[in-house]
């Protein structure tokens, strides 16, 4: 499958913001291609209804050392992450595989690589914390501020800050389902700008990255719509104030047409860490 390498200049500067101390808080929302339905399999039951499971297939892409990765769980407690990540948070439907573990293990594996090179000690662990919020089948709508999502969403970032964590990024992938009416298309970009503006009010962080996922879905039965969402998307891209975008945009898809495969969540992920460590060399 392709690979995307990381460049060992953006690795560095990456490292070089990181703190020694502490976790690296990111925020994985949206929908369900964040949530991650890649692995999933139909099975038939007992009763001999069909129905969707996880192939338990992990990428290898996905291995880190021990507790070197954590997740904040429904509870609001750290454990070791694992896929899914979304477990315990997108619960009316089955989860499997998403971008987000495959980003902080590749994040740590770029910063140790260069450390090696650099004869730099190796980072203290545990080193990332990961707070999974998104949820499939949600509107922008549904993530306005007063919101039930959007609302846990800023809750759960602010207890995983308080229990000793640095706010890194948010990693955002949405916009499926707006998609789906004249209507939602239309009012997706102003949606947008006004959620992201309330992210960084609300969790008081005026300049700390944003990279959303530019969506894809084959044979769209309303294509204007979902490029008039694309085109909202590409809008609020603005390096300038810190955010960023990457298209999903001819990844492969599952038999659904929607959502992204384990490889293509692979993918993603690492796409995720190229865009996260140009933010560092540019900034």
């Amino acid at each position: 499958m392709f690979l995307l390498f990381l460049s060992a200049c953006n690795a560095a500067a990456a490292a070089a913001a990181a703190d020694d101390d502490g976790l690296e808080i990111f925020i994985l929302s949206g929908q369900s291609n964040m949530s991650g339905r890649g692995g999933l399999q139909s099975k038939r039951g007992a009763d001999g209804s069909m129905h969707k499971v996880w192939d338990g297939i992990v990428p290898q892409e996905c291995d880190a050392e021990p507790g070197s990765i954590l997740r904040l769980t429904a509870t609001l407690e750290w454990e070791e992450a694992h896929d899914p990540l979304h477990h315990d948070i997108d619960t009316a439907k089955p989860t499997g595989v998403g971008p987000g573990l495959v980003f902080a293990a590749s994040l740590l594996r770029s910063r140790d690589s260069v450390a090696k090179s650099e004869e730099k000690q190796p980072r203290k662990k545990p080193a990332i914390g990961l707070v999974p919020c998104a949820v499939g089948g949600t509107t922008m709508s549904e993530w306005k501020k007063g919101q039930f999502l959007y609302d846990r969403m800023i809750q759960r970032t602010k207890v995983a800050i308080e229990k000793g964590g640095t706010l890194k990024a948010l990693l955002w992938y949405q916009g499926e389902s707006d998609t789906t009416s004249n209507a939602l298309g239309a009012s997706f970009g102003s949606k947008l700008a006004t959620f992201l503006q309330d992210v960084r009010t609300d969790l008081q962080s005026p300049d700390f990255p944003i990279i959303q996922v530019g969506i894809q879905w084959g044979h769209h039965p309303h294509p204007a719509i979902l490029e008039e969402v694309r085109q909202a998307q590409r809008a609020a891209a603005d390096p300038s104030k810190h955010v960023y975008i990457v298209d999903a945009l001819g990844l492969p898809l599952q038999s659904d047409n929607l959502h992204l495969t384990t490889e293509a969540q692979t993918t993603l992920g690492l796409m995720l860490v190229e865009k996260y460590n140009i933010h560092f060399l540019s900034s």
